[in-house]
C-alpha cells in the first residue's frame, strides 16, 4: 500500500513540474520577466563613482540603499578587473 502511494505521489510531482515549466515558457513567450529581479549590480557605476569621490562603503550603502556587502562585492570586482 505504501509503495502504491509513493507511485501516485511521484506521478503528481511530475505533473506539477511539467505545469511549472509550461508556465515559465508561456511567461517568456509573452515577454514577462522571470527569475530574480535586478540586484545591486545595476548600481555598480554609482558605487564606483561614490567610491572615487572618497565615500566609504557604509556611506555608499546608505546613500544607494543597498547592502554594504553588495558595495564591497562590486568594488572587489572592479579591483580584480583593473
Amino acid at each position: 500500500m505504501a509503495g502504491l502511494l509513493s507511485v501516485f505521489a511521484e506521478f503528481e510531482r511530475d505533473i506539477i513540474r511539467e505545469r511549472v515549466k509550461a508556465g515559465i515558457a508561456n511567461a517568456r513567450a509573452e515577454g514577462k520577466p522571470h527569475g530574480r529581479p535586478a540586484t545591486a549590480r545595476g548600481r555598480a557605476a554609482d558605487v564606483k563613482r561614490l567610491h572615487t569621490a572618497g565615500r566609504n562603503n557604509s556611506q555608499i550603502a546608505r546613500e544607494l540603499e543597498i547592502s554594504r556587502a553588495s558595495v564591497i562585492s562590486i568594488l572587489q570586482t572592479r579591483d580584480a578587473i583593473r
